[in-house]
């Protein structure tokens, strides 16, 4: 996950139920009042997508689940380690595998329907699937129906189907043999090319569900998406809100996971909001019925916080601080610095603790990372080696000698990246802190030589200029979660090219073409012990090769005023549990 959203995992259970037991907050939504307008604010001008195939960040994914966008399987509306187990959403059960779990079926419920009442069908499913495979038009979110699917590949590697916008050259046929719908349009099945023992958790992902065909606009979907939950679009406009209201079809029977949770009348999201102004909103307790969508900023954290990073008593039940299930850390455009010891440069001459201070420390920051997988992976992480003093003040003695091995190396690009007019360029979201940030990694940086400079981008717009391929730069700040508790979704996603979030542009790469077969070979292998040593190893080649420069194991800090309740944090999706807060 995304800003990726992703999603946090049984695995990551313990340390955020520890950390939600101290926050003394219940998630129950029972005795929940009905009614009123929930506000939430963020300084983003819109959300990054609102077209489900297109949504892959962690917390929007949990925002647009809870309210309008319904999938075959959804995670469980619970606290704690209960919250990541998968139930049944559109579907009358969490599936039925076959063919050594290369078959997969799920039946829909009765009385399930659009907003405009018309009955949701296989074929519905099956149409919101076929858009991720039209990859020219709808851009940024997860591909795992391209990559399990039974549909072959083309020439290229890309697949023969190229989505329901293509009409020359477009292999309808394997993608309808890949996905078959029911005589009575109830019961869809989809053949996949590989074992897959999990897939019911992949079609939790607002990817696997339903669009009717006659609403679809392409692209512009993005605007106006059809719901299917108990909230629909009123209004939305960039910079400005979005409004939903009740969804006088929604039929709650058909909908037990959310049938007691839809409790306020509407709900405001305020975009483009200062981030100071927003703080002092929530410090202020001006709207007690608002919740924020971003993190404070850093200078606001000791007003909620303790050193420690416990809450402070006056504000118990108004916020908490957990670790989520992100790794942070930058992308390396390898296509552009595509030379090793510059590569490693950057990492050596990069102020970790400089950069952590900044954020408030470990205590609110997190962690500083080795690599791209959380160490609550459990049997997926493994500390990586050769780079021990990871977290610690930069080596500036170590950049200077790899700038002068580039030097050797690779010539022209040394010239670029220590050129005062060209540079290193750093994609990232236009914050106020990651503004504070970028004059820690310019003076950094300079002592090793390297000039670097920073491209902000809007944040809501961030991951659709990124990854753009004629858009990105050098290095492009990300954050990444496993989609459920295998590395299965964290690696291949992000190094392989059918990953849906490969923004290393790494198949050139000589190391590449062994990489790509190791991580093949670790995604069909059955000992689930053995897979993990596997995505272990993996995650040092990627260390190896420096495709990432790491930041940290990221934590989390939400706000919220005291008129609501039934605000918790939501494991599986590493965000609050949206569907379950009331106004009081």
């Amino acid at each position: 996950m995304l800003k990726g959203t992703k999603t946090l995992k049984t695995t990551l259970a313990t340390l955020a139920v520890a950390a939600l037991a101290t926050a003394g907050l219940t998630g129950c939504a029972a005795g929940a009042n009905v009614g009123g307008t929930l506000t939430y604010v963020t300084f983003q001008d819109a959300w990054t997508h609102a077209d489900p195939q297109r949504n892959y960040t962690g917390r929007d994914i949990a925002w647009f689940g809870s309210y309008m966008h319904r999938t075959l399987t959804a995670y469980d509306r619970a606290e704690g380690a209960a919250g990541s187990a998968v139930v049944p959403d559109l579907a009358t059960d969490t599936g039925t595998a076959s063919n050594d779990n290369k078959t997969w079926e799920f039946t829909l419920r009765d009385g399930v329907s659009f907003e405009d009442g018309t009955p949701i069908t296989c074929e519905d499913i099956k149409y919101g699937v076929s858009r991720t495979f039209a990859t020219d038009v709808i851009t940024d979110g997860p591909g795992y129906a391209i990559s399990m699917l039974d549909i072959p590949s083309a020439e290229d590697g890309t697949s023969v189907y190229k989505g329901p916008y293509a009409t020359e050259g477009n292999d309808t046929a394997a993608f309808d043999k890949a996905i078959v719908c029911s005589n009575d349009n109830k019961t869809i099945t989809f053949n996949l090319k590989r074992a897959v023992g999990d897939f019911n958790y992949t079609t939790t992902y607002l990817s696997f569900g339903p669009v009717p065909k006659a609403a679809d606009n392409g692209d512009q979907y993005d605007l106006n998406p059809v719901s299917s939950g108990p909230y629909k679009i009123e209004s939305y406009k960039a910079k400005d809100s979005m409004v939903l209201v009740r969804n006088e079809n929604w039929n709650k029977d058909s909908d037990p996971l959310r049938a007691t949770r839809a409790n306020p009348d509407k709900i405001v999201v305020k975009f483009g909001v200062a981030e100071e102004v927003r703080d002092q909103l929530f410090l202020t307790n001006s709207d007690p019925n608002a919740m924020s969508l971003d993190a404070l900023l850093p200078t606001n954290l000791p007003t909620v916080f303790a050193d420690d990073g416990s809450v402070l008593p006056e504000w118990e039940g108004r916020a908490i601080n957990v670790y989520d299930p992100y790794v942070r850390f930058a992308f390396v455009n390898v296509k552009k610095l595509n030379c090793l010891p510059v590569r490693q440069a950057i990492y050596y001459a990069k102020d970790f603790n400089g950069l952590i201070t900044l954020a408030g420390g470990q205590a609110f920051n997190g962690d500083p990372a080795d690599g791209v997988i959380k160490p609550l992976m459990g049997l997926d992480y493994k500390k990586t080696t050769g780079y021990e003093d990871i977290g610690t003040s930069p080596n500036i003695e170590k950049a200077k000698a790899l700038m002068e091995q580039a030097k050797t190396e690779c010539p022209d690009l040394h010239a670029r990246v220590t050129d005062k007019n060209r540079g290193i360029v750093y994609d990232i979201a236009d914050s106020e802190t990651n503004k504070k940030a970028a004059a820690i990694w310019i003076d950094s940086l300079a002592q090793a030589g390297m000039v670097i400079k920073f491209n902000f981008i809007e944040a809501g717009s961030y991951y659709s200029v990124v990854m753009d391929p004629t858009k990105q730069n050098d290095l492009s700040a990300a954050g990444w979660a496993p989609d459920w508790a295998n590395a299965s979704t964290v690696i291949p996603e992000l190094f392989t090219t059918a990953g849906g979030f490969n923004l290393t542009q790494n198949a050139d790469d000589p190391a590449y073409a062994e990489f790509e077969k190791l991580s093949n070979a670790a995604l069909v292998e059955p000992d689930r012990k053995k897979q993990g040593e596997q995505w272990a190893a993996l995650n040092q080649y990627v260390m190896d090769q420096m495709w990432v420069i790491p930041g940290t194991f990221s934590k989390t800090q939400e706000i919220w005023g005291s008129g609501l309740g039934g605000v918790f944090f939501w494991e599986p999706q590493g965000a609050p549990s949206f569907g379950d807060i009331y106004i009081k």
